[in-house]
């Protein structure tokens, strides 16, 4: 029997082992399915050139030769400083950067003796077949000379078109013809979790390719624009190269990564190629882009705001301030309103709506939808031209808390505002200084020297009637106060204390 049973076992067990091969031999299959990129980058990659930036130190002489480009600490410093924020890491050069900095019998040798250091080095791609090339807008800041290098080593000096620092976008112009060009894309219809290439210049090594995936969609950096997320490895150089589909179609300009060492991490951010469009049409026919403004500015629209304000959700655009005799002032817009629509578009979050305004022809009409005070209301805007930004002003040095105690649920002590202070302010409808805080408004930031316009939906007009307000206030529910510090002007949720404590 035990003999017997043996013989079973291992017979079975003969059998199970070549069963298992099969999943083993199955599993091989769609190893073959993997992504081949071989085509595409044939397709694309003689499209792709290399920019490299210099600038000019001195007339004279010289015996110093400029540094080939990624080899010279102005190059990486210059990068480290756009990618990361950060001074260039104390680490050694490279290995053999071969000639390139033998640039006899290029373009760029002239007839005077000016010297010129290498300042930068970045990536490009071709747009149209007489020579217009598009790349980021910090590849090319402040260079005297810009050199555009093709696949087959061909050497042109640039003409710079046009730059836009708002996007990061610049156009430059090559004068040659019969160009190879890209095919540009629809980054509107980018899935999360498609295979993506990029291709560029990342330290000076070019025509360097990597591949990853779609990680996001409309990431906010604090830029103009939403940036598409990958993790396809883009480091220092490959500034202003195209992040490819597998269709072979530019979806993307690699702008940014994030790191914390100063390498690459897996988090790579592109331009989405519509937005970049939009702007380089403008670069190649003006030379300079125009946007639409409706003079005011904005905030974010927090989930306490919206369930304090009754909105269903946190959407829109918190209206901070409003300039006096712009189109929002003239149109009735309010600090405190928030903007839900621009011309029937929802306004997802505060991000959106400089864009939208932005991508406006100045001197149109349009219609904004925002609410106040529990109501959903709608007006007609002219949007005018952008003007050059004013330098913010500092902010000014905050007292200390005063020492007496406020005694109401928000524990805010207010006074009333002087006739000198309310023209001062331009002020409309009143409103109360605020002298001291504890408790509820001061664990929220309220400071003395605060303006507040509004409580709830009753908007304030003496320190009296502050008071009254905030005595039938719900203890349980919170409470959007509007508050003005400053230029700027946002709501603050407080939930009232109970009286007594």
């Amino acid at each position: 029997m035990t003999n017997l049973s043996v013989r079973k076992f291992l017979a079975a067990a003969a059998a199970m082992a070549c069963l298992s091969f099969a999943p083993h031999a199955q599993s091989a299959v769609p190893a073959a399915n993997l992504p081949d990129f071989t085509d595409l980058v044939d397709k694309v990659g003689p499209a792709v050139v290399n920019i490299r930036t210099t600038t000019t130190l001195s007339s004279g002489p010289s015996s110093q030769r400029p540094s080939p480009p990624g080899t010279g600490d102005g190059d990486m410093s210059e990068f480290f400083r756009r990618f990361f924020g950060i001074p260039l890491p104390q680490t050694p050069h490279g290995g053999d950067q071969g000639d390139r900095g033998d640039r006899g019998g290029s373009p760029d040798q002239s007839d005077n003796n000016d010297d010129e250091k290498s300042a930068g080095v970045g990536s490009g791609f071709i747009l149209s077949a007489d020579g217009y090339v598009m790349t980021n807008a910090h590849v090319v800041d402040d260079a005297d000379n810009i050199y555009v290098t093709l696949t087959d080593k061909r050497e042109f000096k640039a003409k710079l078109i046009g730059v836009d620092d708002r996007t990061d976008i610049a156009v430059v112009k090559i004068d040659a013809t019969n160009l190879p060009t890209v095919t540009i894309g629809d980054s509107n219809k980018v899935r999360v979790g498609e295979w993506v290439v990029a291709i560029g210049s990342p330290f000076g090594l070019d025509n360097t390719v990597t591949a990853g995936i779609v990680s996001a969609k409309g990431r906010e950096t604090g830029d103009y624009l939403p940036f598409i997320q990958t993790d396809a490895a883009v480091n220092p150089g490959n500034s202003g190269g195209p992040l490819i589909n597998m269709q072979g179609d530019v979806i993307g300009i690699n702008s940014q990564i994030y790191s914390r060492t100063g390498g690459f991490m897996g988090i790579a951010f592109a331009i989405p190629i519509d937005e970049a469009m939009r702007v380089a049409d403008q670069l190649e026919t003006t030379g300079k882009v125009v946007r639409g403004r409706i003079a005011i500015s904005i905030g974010e629209v927090t989930k306490d705001v919206a369930e304090s304000l009754g909105l269903p959700r946190a959407q829109g655009a918190l209206v901070s301030s409003v300039e006096p005799g712009g189109p929002a002032d003239k149109a009735g817009l309010q600090p405190g309103d928030i903007i839900l629509k621009f011309n029937g578009t929802a306004v997802d979050t505060d991000t959106d709506l400089p864009r939208m305004v932005g991508d406006t022809k100045p001197g149109s009409h349009a219609t904004v939808t925002f609410w106040r005070k529990g109501q959903s209301r709608e007006v007609p805007i002219t949007v005018v031209q952008t003007q050059p930004e004013k330098t913010a002003k500092a902010d000014e040095q905050q007292s200390p808390a005063p020492k007496p105690h406020p005694s109401n649920s928000l524990g805010v002590t207010v006074s009333d505002l002087s006739a000198s202070q309310m023209k001062s302010l331009k002020l409309r409808t009143g409103g109360v200084e605020v002298e001291a805080v504890d408790g509820p408004a001061a664990r929220v930031g309220l400071q003395k020297g605060d303006i507040i316009l509004r409580v709830g939906d009753t908007d304030i007009s003496s320190a009296k009637q502050f008071e009254q307000v905030v005595a039938h206030l719900d203890s349980h529910k919170m409470v959007a106060v509007l508050v003005r510090r400053g230029e700027n002007t946002q709501f603050v949720p407080i939930k009232p204390r109970v009286q007594g404590k």
